[in-house]
């Protein structure tokens, strides 16, 4: 088996590994799909420095897969745009006679990373997802990894505008859903470029609920 190597991460030259770039090549512009490398490799880069030993090619996959639900061909449903990305991973992995467990790893790895403050204490693929993600678009772990290493990853994956760029995709992959925001990150998303989106607020179904007291 050969494998690429960036910033001394390895990625297995697998079937699993070319059948999940050929896929996501596909179905992705260069934003998500170069932003969807770097999560994986930063996450690698994370898991090296946490000592943890992550399935790299469930990594791949999860990394690859976790913003498929923004995509034109993912995001007819009104639910949230992880689980969407976690149920085309799974459809995926499925196909090609994965287990159960194995497929239990990626599709939480999916959904939940937008969770803060859970993954980190799941199975590893699931943790460095979401250290993945962190690292690329909020800067967390950024000053952790040496700058060799964020030169090498952003040399082969640019990053060009990509703040502005990732928070419009985020939006144009939820506009349409605003409800499927509610207890997450994201509505602060829609509240960035619609003025009269009105979050939900947990407190008030509370008060206001059937139950008689």
């Amino acid at each position: 088996m050969t494998t690429r190597t960036i910033a001394n991460i390895a990625i297995p030259d697998t079937q699993l590994v070319r059948d999940t770039t050929e896929y996501i090549r596909e179905v992705e512009d260069d934003l998500l799909f170069d932003h969807s490398r770097r999560v994986f490799l930063f996450g690698a880069l994370q898991g090296r420095r946490r000592g943890l030993d992550p399935d790299l090619e469930l990594l791949y996959v999860g990394a690859m897969f976790h913003d498929i639900g923004l995509t034109q061909g993912y995001r007819t449903s009104t639910g949230r745009f992880e689980v969407d990305g976690a149920n085309a991973a799974e459809k995926f992995l499925r196909d090609r006679g994965f287990d159960d467990a194995t497929i239990r790893k990626v599709w939480l790895s999916i959904a939940l990373h937008t969770t803060p403050g859970i993954p980190e204490f799941l199975d590893p693929e699931i943790a460095l997802v979401t250290a993945g993600v962190e690292t690329d678009v909020l800067g967390i772990g950024r000053e952790d990894l040496s700058e060799q290493d964020l030169k090498a990853v952003t040399a082969i994956h640019p990053r060009p505008d990509f703040k502005r760029r990732i928070i419009r995709a985020f939006y144009d992959g939820m506009a349409h859903r605003p409800d499927s925001t509610f207890g997450t990150v994201n509505d602060d998303v829609l509240a960035h470029f619609d003025p009269t989106f009105v979050r939900t607020d947990f407190v008030q179904p509370i008060l206001d609920n059937s139950w008689p007291e």
